[in-house]
């Protein structure tokens, strides 16, 4: 393993360690009610007793920006497990059974694609309503896509070897085949799809938060942090520095992370 390789591999540990785990332990991590109100001490500047300062209603921001770590990674992780659901069945079976079955799938596909994806997401939770579970809903709803796309063009190489030859000469039937034979060799480029997928999905909720699509009103997410800050960004840029660096490092991360997967999962390049 090369030292770049490596350095890279501490950054996206480092920035896991960062985001992950505080997200995962907010409510004992936080120093402060995330939904307290203190409007005498309202955008305080970072101090001691609060490290990042106090947003427009007396809240800790450092409280805050921890319990809005769980609503990012749970967005993020569940509506791109959604997606990899939706994506992997019908790229299988576009693979597959090819035909009429792969026009179909694929023409849907490029269906969903003509469409500007966050105008898209906007759109759809317009109409379902402001809230998490439809933020999660309209993102699954958008990223089965690329999923799809890439396990089809996974299956149809794989299609032509032998160990698949030789399976279905055995008398191996379509679940079988694959289940047990066409879906495992597609698992290495899903894991780095689903790191890139993951770093899109908690930028698009934020972008919904920040519109007020996301997250109910006083809710501490990111995004919503960031709108709150934006009226008093020249009073206090504290407010929305803090959050509007999360974003920035969690995604950074997530994208490492696949850029790493996808140097060590293919031998070729990893030996390079």
């Amino acid at each position: 393993m090369s030292r770049q390789t490596r350095a890279l591999w501490m950054l996206s540990g480092l920035l896991g360690v960062v985001f992950l785990l505080p997200g995962v332990l907010a409510p004992w991590l936080a120093p402060y009610d995330p939904l307290g109100v203190d409007l005498l001490h309202e955008l305080e500047l970072p101090s001691l007793a609060h490290p990042l300062g106090l947003d427009a209603n007396g809240a800790d921001i450092l409280s805050r920006l921890i319990h809005g770590a769980r609503i990012s990674l749970l967005v993020g992780f569940s509506s791109v497990a959604a997606s990899a659901v939706i994506g992997v069945t019908l790229g299988l079976l576009a693979g597959f059974y090819g035909g009429w079955v792969d026009q179909l799938l694929m023409r849907l596909v490029d269906i969903f694609l003509a469409f500007p994806g966050l105008l898209l997401a906007i759109a759809l939770v317009a109409v379902l309503g402001p809230g998490l579970s439809n933020v999660v809903l309209a993102l699954a709803l958008l990223g089965w896509t690329g999923f799809a796309r890439l396990v089809r063009a996974q299956v149809l190489a794989a299609m032509g070897r032998e160990y698949v030859l030789a399976a279905r000469a055995l008398g191996a039937g379509p679940v079988r085949l694959m289940a047990r034979h066409l879906l495992p060799n597609v698992a290495a480029p899903l894991l780095v799809q689903s790191s890139f997928a993951v770093a899109g999905a908690i930028l698009a909720e934020a972008s919904l938060s920040f519109l007020g699509l996301g997250a109910p009103p006083g809710t501490p997410s990111w995004g919503a942090m960031l709108s709150e800050g934006k009226e008093v960004l020249w009073e206090a840029p504290h407010v929305s520095l803090a959050p509007g660096l999360a974003i920035m490092g969690v995604v950074l991360g997530f994208n490492t992370l696949g850029d790493l997967l996808a140097d060590w999962l293919d031998p070729q390049r990893r030996h390079s």
